[in-house]
């Protein structure tokens, strides 16, 4: 054995290849195991005395299709097909052993392929024609990708395989005692990493494979999916004519059957038939028809019929005036300034804010080794460098929520309620355009820390948030508006990390309320979901409902945010909506995806479909043309490198004079990681976070020692309940401060607002009690707490 040949690197085996070696083959009792050649190729095992032999005499030949594959020990394992044949095969080493049983397995699939694609293929000689040749080309393509697929999936299994034996190597290495043998320790792990290299250079042979084959096939491929499309478009064309010519058929129909009720006069009635009928045909060259939307699960659209597009127009109908739909599209921005006389502070210069930010340091830093700890436990309580964050604290975040403001000041303007929910709809969605780039997580603000957004000159409103409640992490929101309306909110977030992805749970509802009509409605968010935590690029996905309800009037909004889906045919990040009043009706279809637009259409005539395929009878609305209520604006230049911030988001870190000493702008932390230090700023950040521990620790013995007090006053003697156990008390809160698992006593008050109950909507949240921006004006912030 000492003269047997060795490549210095073995060859790595892989599919479709010719793989061969000595192995020892078991002859019988007498010679026991004798050194054999053999040879594997084309799913076909044959063995030789020498290699000399290969040319002219082969000893056997066993076909791997229909072979059973059984590992005995470290380097002996058997070939059979079922009795016939059975090689009993030793190799020189587990390796060496490893890498015949990787070939094997793979010669195997390849084989049991090759079978079923010959199994598959017709008998009968290919017909002529495009469409059959295609096919069949199509079909062998597929047989050919299903093949290496299942390369793939082999390959896949014995990584795993490998890896899980290495792992528990890797661990028991690291639990040997100093002073043990090692040398079998070490000598198995490196057996095993040996293992796991070789199937993984088979894994990365199998996707080159794949890919050079897929790339083969990929301009064919584009080219027969332009002509089904070019065939689409034009079974759509036909489809449109059939379409109107339907229609014109029915609309002909009605007019020859029935009379319209106007008219009482038959004669007179006749012509008046006559006359629509010849309208009507008139218009068909003017009727515009346009695509109906994707089929949720709800509901349908379908265009309306064209006589409610016609009285719309002339005001016949009186829509226009009870909605105000056509007279309120006019340019709000005229009206705003026609409404509203100048006064000194417009003539003052606007503020220029600033437009970039320092760029993104290109740090790198392993995610994994962070969070393979924190699997199902709660975001806010992970320690997290500021490596992963943006900076921006959640205040920010929460206030721009107002970066499509004008949405709400064109609902303040509204006449109908039903149009004013459309627009606090399309609000409710903008609010989520910019997080679809933005993986960075926004700083947990500290207890206490505030936010001002003055934006009363450029924007008409004014917003201020504050952190109420550190654990569970609560911030309330309130901003006002000279235009009409008011922006109120509570949001608590609870977020588990699920070894794939991170589910962000907002908790909390959202108010607003117009002034001129004293409209009050109310919404919560959804789920924000973050992907690929581990491995591959992070993408940010919005999914669930919302219910916007408007609690004067009874109206409701159902929006749905269908969660992305690689199979679904519909358009990514889709948002769907139906606007009903008090008793059930349809008014408006809401439609478009959150991370670019939304679209509204006034509901003429609804109905119930015909049940489908999975047996749900859904609503058909009969809609008239849709129009654009919303559209997301485009990222400033160089967006990419600055966290991908918005416009707004740019300006909310921007430093400014006579903010409150509590304003994330002054937080040293999130200034440190902006400018690019993020080392400081991590340590910066540790500093903060001990500060607010003994803070808090500090007010929780404030409020045992107030409990106590009376008790201190009444008797002497120790109890359970006695000041004497004060100090291992403090001693176990502290203990317990750094995992926040229960609930302890604080006292802490917000500074600006206060909790109440909300007569209308029936929620408990903190509602801006006043004071902030008169404190401003004064510049005298005594009360304001030392949090940085």
């Amino acid at each position: 054995m000492s003269s047997e040949p060795k490549p210095s690197k073995p060859p790595t085996p892989t599919p479709g290849d010719t793989y061969k070696g000595w192995l020892f083959k078991w002859t019988n009792y007498i010679k026991g195991y004798q050194r054999r050649w053999f040879v594997l190729s084309n799913g076909l095992l044959s063995y030789y005395r020498t290699q000399a032999e290969m040319g002219h005499t082969c000893r056997g030949t066993i076909n791997l299709a229909t072979a059973n594959i059984v590992v005995e020990d470290s380097c002996n394992f058997v070939i059979s097909n079922g009795g016939a044949q059975t090689y009993h095969l030793k190799a020189n080493s587990e390796v060496e052993r490893q890498r015949w049983i990787t070939a094997l397995e793979l010669a195997f699939h390849t084989g049991n392929e090759s079978d079923d694609s010959c199994e598959d293929s017709p008998s009968a000689p290919p017909t002529s024609g495009h469409g059959s040749g295609r096919t069949l080309e199509i079909q062998s393509t597929l047989r050919t990708l299903s093949s290496k697929v299942e390369d793939l999936n082999t390959c896949n299994d014995l990584i795993v395989k490998h890896g899980s034996a290495l792992q528990r190597s890797l661990s028991e290495l690291e639990g040997i005692q100093p002073g043990a043998d090692m040398g079998e320790k070490i000598r198995q792990v490196t057996e095993r990493a040996t293992l796991f290299r070789i199937t993984s250079n088979a894994m990365i042979n199998a996707c080159r494979d794949f890919l050079s084959l897929a790339q083969n096939h990929s301009k064919r491929w584009q080219k027969a999916l332009q002509l089904e499309r070019d065939q689409r478009v034009r079974l759509e064309e036909t489809l449109e004519q059939l379409a109107k010519q339907h229609n014109h058929l029915e609309r002909a129909f009605r007019g020859a059957t029935v009379l319209p009720s106007s008219y009482s006069n038959p004669t007179s009635g006749s012509k008046g038939a006559l006359s629509g009928k010849g309208d009507s045909s008139d218009e068909d060259d003017n009727i515009v028809f346009f695509d109906a939307m994707e089929d949720p699960a709800e509901f349908i659209t379908v265009p309306a019929d064209p006589k409610y597009h016609r009285r719309s127009g002339s005001n016949i109908s009186g829509f226009s005036n009870e909605t105000g739909m056509d007279d309120q599209s006019v340019n709000f921005d005229e009206l705003s300034m026609a409404s509203s006389p100048e006064s000194p502070q417009s003539m003052e210069p606007v503020r220029q804010r600033r437009t970039r930010i320092p760029d993104k340091p290109n740090y790198y830093l392993n995610l994994w080794s962070i969070m393979k700890n924190c699997i199902g436990k709660e975001l806010s309580k992970i320690p997290m460098p500021v490596n992963f964050n943006e900076p921006l604290s959640m205040l920010q975040r929460l206030s721009e929520d107002l970066e499509y403001y004008e949405l709400l000041d064109k609902a303040a303007k509204c006449q109908s309620a039903l149009e004013q929910m459309c627009y606090v709809a399309a609000f409710t969605v903008s609010s989520y355009s910019t997080t679809v780039h933005r993986t960075g997580k926004p700083f947990n603000p500290l207890l206490g820390e505030t936010f001002e957004l003055d934006r009363l000159r450029e924007c008409g409103y004014r917003s201020l948030c504050e952190q109420v409640s550190h654990h569970p992490p609560a911030a309330a929101h309130h901003a006002f508006s000279e235009k009409g309306w008011t922006l109120r909110q509570e949001i608590t977030l609870a977020s588990k990390f699920r070894g794939k992805y991170l589910s962000v749970m907002p908790l909390g509802s959202i108010h607003c309320m117009f002034a001129k009509s004293n409209n009050h409605y109310s919404w919560k968010k959804v789920t924000t979901t973050i992907h690929n935590i581990i491995v591959g690029k992070l993408w940010i996905d919005q999914s669930g409902e919302i219910d916007v309800v408007n609690h004067k009037t009874g109206d409701h909004c159902h929006l749905k945010f269908a969660p992305y889906s690689y199979f679904s045919r519909d358009v990514p990040r889709k948002v769907t909506g139906v606007v009903t009043d008090k008793d059930g009706k349809a008014h408006y279809v809401l439609s478009g995806t959150w991370d670019e637009k939304m679209e509204f259409s006034r509901i003429m005539q609804s109905s119930k479909s015909e049940n489908g395929a999975e047996g749900k009878q859904r609503t058909v609305y009969q809609t008239l043309k849709a129009k654009e209520i919303w559209r997301k604006n485009p990222l400033p230049e160089g967006a990419e490198t600055m966290y991908f911030f918005s416009s707004l988001a740019l300006t909310l870190n921007e430093p400014e004079e006579g903010v409150a000493p509590t304003d994330s702008r002054r937080r040293p932390d999130q200034r440190l990681m902006e400018d690019g230090h993020w080392d400081e700023a991590n340590a910066e950040k540790q500093r903060l976070e001990e500060k607010q521990r003994t803070a808090r620790r500090e007010r929780e013995r404030e409020v045992v020692k107030a409990a106590h007090a009376p008790e201190d006053a009444s008797t002497q003697e120790p109890t359970s309940d006695s000041p004497l156990k004060t100090d291992a008390d403090e001693a176990e809160t502290e203990d317990s401060e750094v995992s926040d698992e229960t609930p302890h006593p604080d006292s802490y008050q917000a500074l600006w607002f206060e909790k109440i109950d909300d007569a209308k909507s029936g929620d408990t949240l903190h509602v801006y009690k006043g004071g902030y921006w008169e404190t401003k004006d004064t510049g005298v912030w005594d009360m304001c707490p030392d949090i940085f």
